[in-house]
């Protein structure tokens, strides 16, 4: 069973219908102390990283996921929910993340490029990844959001996307902890499948 944390800032209805369509079991809750005793966590998010790192301090998902990371437990952030496991962010001001993967989340700026991202664009594979199993390299994926993950060790980067003159990192797996900056609920057999893979991993 996969637990997904509901701290108010995530679109878990779509969340959960991907993983109920791939036959798995989930449970949403609000409570981090139901979370140790999964194996799997998703972390979702939509909106902005200041309101949901305060909402997840508030609700104390900060130490119950930092102490399930630190544990081994396999987790999975989704879109603002990849923004809120590194170190700080630049948006709204300098807010501090959870730390998971070290690092910060900054803005795209272009003069030709629209932001925010919002569509399908290509997701390139930069290491043998869990996480794509079975999903071509350069398969697109769709995206939403304005802020982008900058890690501190490339070697934490599972894949990068080209946007607003930026080859910016669009997913991370390293020691068990898994993040997509897409949404994979939202982007048909190959999001699917990346979902089904954090699942069977």
């Amino acid at each position: 069973m996969i637990f997904i944390a509901d701290y108010g800032a995530g679109n878990l209805r779509s969340v959960v219908k991907a993983f109920e369509y791939l036959g798995q079991k989930v449970l949403v809750s609000s409570d981090p102390k139901q979370m140790s005793g999964f194996g799997k966590v998703i972390l979702p998010g939509v909106g902005a990283f200041g309101p949901a790192i305060r909402a997840l301090n508030e609700t104390g998902f900060t130490g119950a996921l930092q102490e399930y990371a630190d544990k081994g437990g396999q987790l999975l952030g989704i879109c603002l929910g990849m923004q809120l496991l590194l170190t700080e962010s630049e948006e709204m001001g300098d807010n501090r993340g959870l730390g998971i993967i070290p690092g910060r989340v900054r803005h795209f700026r272009s003069e030709t490029d629209k932001i925010p991202q919002i569509g399908w664009n290509s997701v390139d594979l930069q290491k043998e990844s869990v996480l794509f199993r079975g999903v071509a390299d350069h398969s697109f994926f769709y995206f939403v959001h304005s802020y982008y993950c900058e890690p501190v060790s490339a070697d934490s980067v599972a894949a990068t996307t080209w946007f607003a003159g930026n080859n910016f990192c669009s997913a991370i797996e390293k020691n068990g902890i898994f993040a997509v900056q897409f949404h994979p609920e939202k982007s048909s057999d190959a999001g699917l499948q990346v979902l089904k893979n954090f699942a069977d991993c």
